[in-house]
Order: C-alpha cells, then sequence, then structure tokens
C-alpha cells in the first residue's frame, strides 16, 4: 500500500536470514554464538522422536556448553589476574558467580548481572522450536507448495503459510519492528530492534546516512496511505520532525535528512 502511495518503481521487503549453521561440536557450538537466535526443528514425522524430550536434551546441551565456556574462561582470566589487573581480577569474582548460579540449574538467561561480552551465551539466546509434522510445520507440504504460484498455494492452505507464521513468530522473539522509507525509486522495509533510535535506523539504512544525520521526517504509514503523499501528509500536520534520539515504532516511515 505505501509503494502504490508513493507510485515507486521497486520494492525490497523486510527479512530475516535464517541459515543452516555448519560444523559439528565445538565448531557448531562456536558458529550458533555469533546468531541471534536459536531457530529449531524438531522431528515429529518420523514417528522414532518425542520433539517435546528432544528440545529438553538440546537445553541441556546447551547449558553445559555454556557451563564449559564459561569454565575455560574463568581458568584463563584467573592465570591472567595474577598480573594484578583489578578488571581481570573482577571478572575472576564476576564469573566465579556466574558459574555457581549455572551449577545450581541456572541459565544465562536468567543470571541478574552483566555478563562479560566474550561470553557471547547460548541460553541466552531467544530460542524458537518448531517441529516437522502433523502438530507443526509440514515441511514436505511447503516444500511442494513453493513450487506452485501464491494464489494455486494459498487454495490449499488455511490462513497464513508455514513459513510466514514463522517469519512472525521470529520477529517476535528477536523483539524487532519494521520501518520504512518510501520514495519513487524504492519502498523498503527495514527491521530494527525494538526500542532503536533514529540514529540506528540510519545506520541499518547506510553508515553514511547515520555519519551525516541532521534530521528525520516521520511519518506513520496509515497516515500516509490516507493522506496519498507526503506532500499532503505533510500539509495535514501527520509529519513531524524528530532528533538522533527518536526512538522509531513499528509501521514508521522515514526520510532522514543528511549531508556527508
Amino acid at each position: 500500500m505505501i509503494a502504490e502511495t508513493v507510485g515507486a518503481r521497486k520494492v525490497t521487503p523486510a527479512a530475516v536470514r535464517v541459515v543452516d549453521v555448519p560444523g559439528t561440536g565445538p565448531q557448531l557450538l562456536g558458529n550458533l554464538r555469533q546468531v541471534d537466535a536459536l531457530l529449531v526443528v524438531l522431528d515429529g514425522f518420523s514417528g522414532t522422536r518425542v520433539p517435546a524430550d528432544d528440545l529438553e536434551t538440546l537445553k541441556l546441551e546447551l547449558l553445559v556448553a555454556d557451563r564449559d565456556h564459561v569454565e575455560r574462561r574463568l581458568e584463563r582470566v584467573t592465570k591472567q589476574a595474577k598480573s594484578g589487573d583489578v578488571t581481570l581480577k573482577t571478572e575472576v569474582t564476576t564469573l566465579e558467580q556466574i558459574l555457581a548460579h549455572l551449577d545450581a540449574g541456572g541459565t544465562l538467561a536468567q543470571w541478574n548481572g552483566d555478563l562479560p561480552p566474550e561470553l557471547e551465551p547460548l541460553t541466552a539466546k531467544p530460542l524458537l522450536a518448531i517441529e516437522n509434522g502433523p502438530g507443526g510445520l509440514d515441511a514436505k507440504l511447503e516444500a511442494e507448495l513453493a513450487e506452485l504460484s501464491e494464489e494455486e498455494a494459498a487454495a490449499f492452505r488455511e490462513g497464513e503459510s508455514a513459513l510466514g507464521e514463522i517469519a512472525r513468530r521470529l520477529f517476535e522473539v528477536l523483539d524487532l519492528v519494521t520501518f520504512f522509507t518510501a520514495g519513487e525509486k524504492e519502498t523498503r522495509a527495514w527491521t530494527l530492534q525494538r526500542g532503536g533510535t533514529a540514529l540506528e535506523a540510519a545506520e541499518t539504512i547506510h553508515t553514511d546516512i547515520a555519519r551525516g544525520f541532521i534530521r528525520c521526517e516521520v511519518i506513520r504509514w496509515d497516515d500516509l496511505v490516507a493522506a496519498g503523499s507526503h506532500t499532503e501528509a505533510a500539509r495535514q500536520g501527520k509529519q513531524r520532525l524528530e532528533g538522533k534520539t527518536y526512538v522509531v515504532q513499528d509501521g514508521d516511515v522515514l526520510n532522514i535528512r543528511f549531508n556527508v
């Protein structure tokens, strides 16, 4: 609707990148520490697995991996702290407390204090579990429907596609909002962490835009559509100017003024 309103020649939707993380053992765990959230697909179609049990096993494995990670860092930092560095001594104390917390059965997501940034904990990451089978996502059906047109595929579905639902739930667990840039050349949807500022939105678009940020023209997407154009929306008083610290809201259309 936004693209139609501004007559955009190109439309780019928002996207969440999902990858099948490579590796096994320590390499796999190391790669998992680099992602923003964990999407777990559980076997619910073979009849040989119990998805709920597999999920609990995975959570336990992540907890054990985090404990080992904390323990290894504690050993390393303890040796380094012998130099007398106050910062390192403080981290040793924190790591000892974290290790005790984990040994008591807690997760790093339940830790109340600040975590050393080097830990990159697995159990603190959002986890979305999807069952592949009758009780959840029918991956085989989705693969077959992907070969059809949108109209044909919709005829086989009841409501939203399973993949669409997964994308929506990922947005929720990642706590993302969507904002838009709208012009005749391109209308594009962007994602931003909820609570993100106009400056952070500018950086999402391009670092040069953030570096030269002057101000941000903001209008709600539905106000823009109702007005029919940016000019008319501004005439109606629906568009306002905001600075770097403005907290971007879901559905905002931004026009960021900047100089290079």
